[in-house]
């Protein structure tokens, strides 16, 4: 099986374990820092033993690998950031895209409103640019009363 783990160099490997005369060894398949599809191909193509893609998956995450963005959803941001600011494909495109979404599986409820498809498009840098914003947003914000809260004393009104 197939894992992977840190080098000091501030990169990351993909190993197998293997049986030779002298013992086992772990050889690497593949150099990385962020992991993507075309680091696993190449260390697929590399692997003596079966390669489980989810399982070197897995491990990175468990290791705390970076891990690239899959293209299918690179496109999705693509597409959704061209949508959001009005640029739809032609009606052809559009009707190929529902069907084949449509077809491949069902979608899990989102809730309703645009905000989660039109920051699906944003990049890196707006989403920076928006948190500093928020950051710089609180900051601004009064700070919280320390000590006991007291409550104004309730009186009867009277009704002279």
């Amino acid at each position: 099986m197939a894992f992977v783990v840190a080098r000091r160099s501030g990169q990351w490997e993909i190993r197998e374990s293997v049986h030779t005369a002298s013992g086992p060894h772990a050889r690497t398949l593949a150099t990385f820092r962020v992991l993507t599809d075309a680091v696993l191909e190449q260390a697929e193509a590399a692997a003596v033993r079966p390669f489980d893609r989810q399982e070197v998956r897995a491990s990175a995450w468990r290791a705390g690998v970076p891990l690239g963005e899959p293209p299918a959803d690179r496109a999705a941001r693509a597409l959704l950031g061209e949508v959001a600011a009005g640029h739809l494909p032609a009606p052809g495109l559009r009707r190929l895209v529902v069907d084949r979404l449509t077809e491949a599986a069902p979608l899990p409820d989102l809730e309703a409103g645009g905000s989660a498809s039109e920051w699906a498009g944003a990049s890196l840098e707006e989403r920076g640019e928006t948190l500093r914003d928020l950051l710089e947003l609180t900051d601004r914000l009064p700070a919280p009363r320390r000590g006991v809260l007291r409550f104004p004393r309730l009186t009867a009104a009277r009704g002279d």
